[in-house]
């Protein structure tokens, strides 16, 4: 039976946000993901760039040719690293530059569930990350300065981020509600915290 609380929420019982979470991670076709490389680790020499872009939409490029293949994106995502001065893949042997437009990856889906007695949001990217927003993986918007419309980036991992596709930030929008500590603002509970995700004009 689906949560009458979050009906929006897969056939998956109150509490179980692990299984939810493995049932997100196998629709987007992964089944059972495997540990992602310690890129953390790994200080290779070898720098170089081969004109690799990760554009607005989440779609990867090389020299103006996009990759076509959705396995090979997926499998550069999980060595994509963020330094102070950029992104980068990076292997034990080398590490290439990746230029990116926006944020690497793009929120997808959201879904709400239940766990502990607290809403918890789940985040699904489009290299099937899925993460419950908490205080590691925060949620942060950004205004543009020029039009005023809001962006709303996840915290994925390692300081990659996710931006949120429309159709998931309305879902957001529509579950947030009026912070009562500052007059204006829209918040959204998701793991017994609250985050702004805007302002009603």
């Amino acid at each position: 039976m689906s949560n009458a609380k979050f009906p929006n929420v897969p056939d998956v019982a109150p509490g179980s946000l692990a299984d939810l979470i493995a049932t997100l991670q196998t629709e987007t076709g992964l089944g059972t993901p495997r540990p992602l490389p310690p890129v953390h680790l790994w200080n290779p020499a070898n720098c170089g760039d081969i004109g690799l872009e990760i554009r607005r939409d989440g779609s990867w490029w090389q020299n103006g040719v996009r990759f076509s293949r959705e396995k090979l994106v997926r499998l550069f995502s999980t060595i994509l690293r963020r330094d102070s001065d950029g992104y980068y893949l990076v292997t034990p042997h080398e590490k290439v530059v990746v230029k990116v437009e926006d944020a690497p990856f793009v929120g997808i889906r959201a879904d709400r569930h239940e766990s502990g007695g607290h809403q918890v949001i789940v985040v699904t990217t489009n290299v099937g990350d899925v993460v419950a927003v908490d205080s590691e993986h925060p949620i942060r918007v950004v205004s543009d300065r020029q039009t005023g419309e809001p962006s709303t980036y996840v915290l994925i991992r390692g300081g990659l981020e996710a931006r949120m596709a429309r159709p998931p930030y309305y879902e957001l929008v529509d579950w947030s509600e009026p912070d009562p500590a500052d007059d204006g603002a829209m918040s959204l509970a998701s793991s017994g915290q609250k985050f702004q995700i805007g302002r009603v004009a």
